[in-house]
């Protein structure tokens, strides 16, 4: 069995590659909205997990499952679920290895480049009153309850499911201050959602170009935004492939398909 942490785009296509080339796949993902997708992306072969799994959680469904390989697709900014992984894989001797999205290009001199949550609310508050997140709901509440945000008109994008648009409630974000959609965006649709919320900053990650990135800048370039963009953690990987052939290959070289 291959197990594959599959919270994002990348990870449910690496699950659907290695399922189409005959190996037994188990995907783990971090809300029921995730598990649909990946059961449309792969139909009922792949083995779905959607409950969390901690470190020993991990550890015990991989005995479990019999997991012989996983290959660690989740979010690039999901820092617990890696290093969660990385140690499991250690402790059970199980070949890791990480997909990492390529880094969008930071071709406009409006960007601010920052290391956490906190520090993006930060750079915020001294470029703009209205301000716009593109960065999910996970991390909403850091926003909402920085104290240099206090003071700031905050929306944010963020999935259409109710429990998401429940967690923005809880927070005191109104429904004009929601923007419930789901992706991708194009420049042009990243635009007119930045001119309709008026807004004057926007906040983002470095996701990749999959994760819509590249529109996001390219967007706020073309409107004269300032960005502010949360880097990407830096972990020590210790087995790193940047295209969907590298993990078919890591794959093949540690068991043959059945």
């Amino acid at each position: 069995m291959i197990f594959v942490l599959a919270g994002t785009q990348d990870g449910r296509e690496i699950a659907k590659l290695l399922l189409e080339n005959g190996y037994d796949v188990a995907a783990s993902v971090v809300s029921r909205y995730g598990g649909e997708l990946l059961a449309h992306a792969c139909g009922q072969k792949c083995l779905i997990n959607d409950k969390p799994l901690d470190e020993q959680a991990l550890q015990e469904y991989m005995q479990e499952h019999a997991v012989r390989v996983l290959v660690d697709a989740s979010h690039p900014y999901a820092v617990n679920a890696s290093h969660n992984a990385m140690t499991a894989c250690s402790a059970l001797a199980v070949p890791y290895i990480r997909y990492e999205r390529d880094l969008t290009e930071l071709d406009y001199e409006n960007i601010t480049v920052v290391h956490s949550y906190e520090e993006a609310a930060e750079a915020a508050s001294k470029l703009g009153q209205r301000i716009f997140l593109t960065t999910g709901s996970r991390n909403l509440d850091k926003f909402v309850h920085s104290p240099h945000l206090q003071d700031a008109e905050l929306t944010a994008r963020v999935l259409p499911t109710a429990e998401v648009i429940a967690l923005c409630e809880s927070l005191g974000l109104d429904a004009g201050h929601i923007a419930a959609l789901q992706g991708p965006f194009s420049k042009e649709l990243n635009k007119e959602l930045f001119r309709r919320y008026a807004a004057q900053v926007i906040i983002t990650k470095n996701s990749g170009s999959i994760g819509g990135t590249d529109t996001k800048l390219a967007a706020a370039k073309e409107l004269g935004l300032p960005i502010v963009l949360i880097d990407r953690p830096q972990l020590n990987y210790p087995c790193i492939g940047h295209h969907y052939e590298d993990i078919l290959s890591f794959v093949q070289t540690h068991f043959s398909a059945k």
